[in-house]
């Protein structure tokens, strides 16, 4: 009798590497009940909370940062990452690994490495329009099971599958959850409702210029919903009586805040245009000006369609809140027209076609596991 499929899943340090794992993950249960499933991660990254919170197994190896660009910098690196590589080998050799499933982040240069060492086949997924090095390199040494999320992304044999997001996301019906999701977070019915987030981590940037908008958008009857981040602050004065608003360090139950808002403010990252995109949800994206511009990328599919509009990070200002936020919350008309327009642009089928991939990889087509 064959063993069960076991399945390595290497991509952590945020949650916008975390959750398309967990997705995928889900997805990989659903093909096959006894598969096994065990995570790579580091003790610093968030995936330390949020895999076993998740019910999944993990493993620790050390935290290796590399450059995005191929520069002299990566010859620090080297001895860090033998470490880490013979922990990620360490890893597959115990549970017998079938298949490695690399999606980004700081784990996943290793996890490659040792695949190769352990003769392990490889899928690859590319969260970003713009790849990084870790899925570069990986890509420079498959033919076959590269999956990219945007299109047109330059990676080296990808194929456009989109970003695995949750199903609970992938299947939110924002105005059926609404009046339940608006009393999860104490809000008013009928008044219209900001999401700002500035992903996993919180920007900055975002927090200053809605927070400095804050008395301007209660004088407009707009009522916040603000994800910071953990290790930030905001400071917000609001005048008597003003709607509610609500601040906090992360938020755990996203599909409730997409279901609460009629738009968003938020960075860039791939995880947050999916999911935008996915429930129609109406967003101003401000890229993170830091790295290699994938943000900018990511965003501008859904920007081109009309489902959201853009601004820089310099321009993002109280002022430039007061003056374009309000107005466009405000205008029902546009904001029904950029959810038509973001809904269905990106696929929201993602995690089942990598699982499928991920499972036709190991020999196991989702026909023979289903029998």
């Amino acid at each position: 009798m064959r063993k069960p499929v076991h399945v390595v899943l290497a991509g952590g340090g945020s949650a916008g590497h975390i959750s398309p794992a967990l997705a995928v993950a889900a997805a990989l249960r659903r093909l096959d009940p006894t598969i096994g499933l065990t995570f790579l991660g580091t003790e610093e990254g968030l995936e330390a909370r949020l895999i076993p919170e998740a019910g999944y197994d993990i493993a620790m190896i050390p935290r290796v940062p590399l450059p995005r660009e191929l520069t002299p910098r990566l010859l620090t690196v080297p001895g860090r990452l033998a470490g880490a590589v013979k922990a990620a080998s360490a890893v597959l050799a115990k549970v017998g690994a079938d298949v490695l499933v690399g999606l980004g982040g700081y784990v996943a240069m290793p996890a490659y490495l040792a695949a190769k060492r352990q003769k392990v086949p490889v899928v690859v997924h590319e969260q970003n329009a713009r790849p990084g090095i870790a899925n570069r390199f990986a890509a420079s040494l498959v033919t076959t099971n590269v999956a990219v999320s945007f299109p047109n992304t330059p990676l080296r044999h990808g194929v456009h599958v989109g970003l695995p997001i949750r199903r609970e996301i992938a299947t939110l019906d924002r105005q059926d959850l609404r009046p339940m999701a608006r009393a999860a977070f104490g809000f008013t019915q009928k008044s219209p409702t900001l999401l700002v987030t500035g992903g996993s981590q919180g920007s900055q940037r975002i927090n200053q210029a809605v927070s400095g908008a804050a008395p301007a958008l209660a004088e407009a009857g707009i009522q916040v919903l603000h994800h910071y981040g953990q290790d930030k602050q905001i400071d917000v004065e609001l005048p008597p009586n003003a709607p509610r608003y609500v601040a906090l360090p992360y938020i755990d139950r996203m599909d409730l805040a997409y279901a609460a808002a009629d738009l968003a403010i938020a960075r860039a990252g791939a995880n947050t245009v999916t999911e935008l995109a996915a429930v129609g949800l109406p967003a101003v994206f401000c890229p993170y000006p830091v790295g290699n511009g994938e943000q900018r990328l990511n965003a501008r599919p859904v920007v081109e369609a009309g489902g959201g509009v853009m601004v820089d990070d310099a321009a993002l200002t109280p002022e430039w809140v007061r003056t374009n936020v309000i107005a466009l919350i405000n205008d029902t008309a546009r904001l029904a027209a950029m959810s038509k327009a973001a809904r269905d642009l990106l696929p929201a089928d993602a995690d089942d076609r990598l699982a499928e991939m991920v499972m036709k990889v190991a020999g196991k087509g989702s026909s023979e596991v289903r029998r």
